[in-house]
């Protein structure tokens, strides 16, 4: 396959750190750019719109600080940093051009009706954000990033406000859980843009060539994947001895494991153009019947999932969008007990799957969060990924898996706290069984310093400080019986000493008196408010939870959940006193419409929240992928309007 053979841009762009001082672009191209390449940057302001276009050099520029990394022979990643005061509030057109060749404003699909080029903007006082999580390509439901482009240009038609920020708060790609179609694209992905082999050690295969060949590819991949001993004893109450893996999901058939699995993945979740280079309609001869017709049944929602991404990558060229991580983007049940840890990172076979992983994250995601911050990463990458493979990564990974700065702080008005709830846990000293504190006792007093002072702040969790009460008992009745990895049992009210530490700097006179913490991760949504009994001056929290983007709860189990949780957990019911929230009054809102008043939603979202100085004013809804819109009125409100 040569270079002219394939389409210049491959992905993107992504519009990434926005700032008053400038943008971030992300993109991917087929092959290097000229050195003479360009960034045009121009006001879209009616005033300054006859203003000739500023063009300023993509390389060797004081302007532009421009970063690209060679990720396979036809494959390289561009972090465009744009040196270029922005005023809030405006709008500017912006594009890439290579000599006469324009890369961004001459492709019409990334454009909206009369507009000439993709837009950016910068607003540091927030009016109003945009939010989900859980993104998995095969669920069987329609994609609320599609939904999210087409309000962005209904808005623009009508000029209604657009959200400032689009922030992702966990599980944007699933590693651990991939259709055998989408794996089967992934891997013609790799063929023909030429990403690079690696070699690794302890397991069958060594390699992503071998790996490839083995019969075991699709489909049986936990045959392939290390053991633990303590999955193993967990098999043998649940599954009579059935063969348990280190990586616990239950989709884990097609865990990736490859780092050029990962790069063609993210690839494939946020571009249309690299759908035209694959072919999924025939499956591999490889499989056997039964996975046919597995892979025929996966097929159509693959496909309807790759039709949508044109809509994605144009919102995601437009709106800045910021990213943290959670399970699903390395591994379920990545570090929920420290006897995982223990098992996962003492076997050099998973501690590379779980440092492609987080390679894969840093390219794609961590990278544009906050540019500036990884130069010593950056060096690391560029020795890693070289042009001509394959892939020399270890010394990377090692790196990433002991990197403490993947958490960051939007200096916006409020100011988002992007909170990694990963990777700093609060380890069980009494069982490696047990589940990990989201968050250290050294990270969550980070966390009070940086509250200080402040009015009112958004906290971004990827799982619901203030959970579901029933679901977290049931979380801690299997914990109790040794298998939290059972329930995926992790949240915050599961490790004491992680619990307690939070609802003290709730509870602590110097912090916010308003709160508004976004989470996602649970496949479903809910809004609570939550105050301290017995505090008149105590905080206002708004809890508000949207997921997923493009995953669902099981419907009967979620009614029974709502149900009970209602009947159980009532306001006055004396079982809140065995709660570690007894402190806090909480009240659930009602979506609207609501004709069976239930408490949980459950549907393809992206959340919405419209910031007013005071939390009873602020507007709280989920734009569902089937074009409804669902909100959440403060309680007292007999419905919205």
């Amino acid at each position: 396959m040569t270079t002219s053979e394939l389409p210049l841009i491959l992905a993107g762009p992504w519009l990434r750190h926005t700032h008053t001082e400038g943008a971030t672009l992300m993109f991917v191209t087929s092959r290097p750019l000229a050195s003479k390449a360009g960034v045009r940057l121009w006001s879209l302001q009616a005033s300054d719109s006859s203003r000739p276009v500023d063009t300023m050099a993509l390389f060797s520029s004081d302007r532009v600080s421009t970063q690209h990394l060679p990720l396979g022979e036809h494959c390289f990643l561009y972090c465009v940093c744009i040196d270029h005061a922005l005023s809030p509030g405006q709008r500017y057109g912006y594009d890439i051009v290579e000599g006469e060749q324009s890369l961004f404003a001459a492709d019409e699909a990334l454009l909206y009706r009369d507009h000439s080029a993709p837009s950016l903007g910068w607003q540091s006082q927030l009016g109003s954000v945009w939010h989900g999580s859980c993104r998995k390509p095969h669920c069987d439901g329609a994609d609320a990033l599609v939904r999210a482009d087409q309000e962005w240009a209904s808005r623009l038609q009508t000029g209604a406000a657009a959200p400032d920020v689009l922030l992702m708060t966990g599980d944007q790609i699933y590693a651990d859980d991939v259709a055998g179609p989408f794996l089967y694209a992934i891997h013609q992905l790799i063929e023909r843009l030429g990403l690079h082999d690696e070699n690794w050690q302890g397991a069958d295969v060594s390699n992503l060539k071998d790996l490839l060949q083995h019969d075991e590819c699709y489909y049986q991949r936990p045959k392939l994947l290390p053991d633990d001993s303590a999955g193993r004893d967990l098999s043998d109450v649940f599954f009579q001895g059935a063969r348990k893996p280190i990586f616990t999901s239950v989709g884990a058939d097609n865990h990736l494991i490859a780092l050029a699995e990962i790069v063609a993945m993210y690839l494939l979740v946020w571009s249309d153009v690299p759908w035209q280079l694959v072919d999924i309609d025939t499956p591999p001869s490889v499989l056997t019947d039964l996975q046919r017709l597995r892979y025929d049944k996966e097929l159509s929602v693959v496909k309807a999932f790759a039709q949508g991404l044109s809509s994605v990558r144009r919102v995601m060229a437009h709106v800045p969008s910021y990213m943290i991580f959670d399970d699903h983007d390395v591994t379920d049940d990545w570090n929920l007990t420290r006897g995982w840890e223990e098992a996962a990172y003492g076997n050099p076979f998973s501690r590379r799957i779980i440092g492609n992983a987080l390679v894969g994250y840093w390219l794609f995601q961590g990278w544009g969060n906050q540019p500036d911050t990884f130069g010593e990463t950056l060096e690391l990458a560029q020795q890693a990924l070289t042009q001509r493979g394959p892939y020399q990564q270890a010394e990377l990974i090692e790196h990433l898996v002991d990197y403490d700065g993947w958490h960051f702080v939007l200096e916006t008005q409020p100011p988002i706290m992007m909170l990694d709830t990963r990777t700093h846990r609060w380890r069980s000293e009494s069982s490696s069984g047990k589940p990990s504190g989201l968050m250290d006792w050294e990270r969550l007093s980070e966390l009070q310093h940086q509250l200080i002072d402040h009015q009112q702040v958004l906290l971004v969790s990827p799982a619901p400080i203030f959970g579901v009460k029933l679901i977290e008992v049931v979380q801690r009745v299997f914990t109790f019986f040794g298998h939290p990895l059972m329930v995926d049992a992790e949240n915050w009210m599961a490790h004491p000493g992680a619990a307690n530490v939070l609802l003290n700097i709730f509870r602590h006179r110097k912090t916010p008196p308003q709160f508004i913490v976004l989470s996602g991760d649970v496949h479903y949504s809910f809004t609570y408010d939550v105050e301290l009994k017995r505090r008149q001056d105590g905080p206002k929290i708004l809890q508000i939870t949207a997921s997923g983007l493009k995953n669902t709860f099981p419907a009967q189990l979620l009614h029974w959940f709502d149900r009970c949780n209602r009947w159980l957990y009532a306001s006055r019911s004396p079982l809140n006193w065995f709660t570690k929230r007894r402190s806090m009054r909480i009240r659930q809102r009602f979506p609207q419409p609501n004709p069976e008043r239930r408490t949980l939603l459950n549907g393809c979202g992206l959340g919405e929240l419209v910031l007013a100085d005071e939390i009873d004013d602020m507007t709280v809804k989920v734009l569902l992928a089937d074009g409804t819109d669902v909100h959440f009125p403060p309680r007292g409100e007999k419905e919205y309007r």
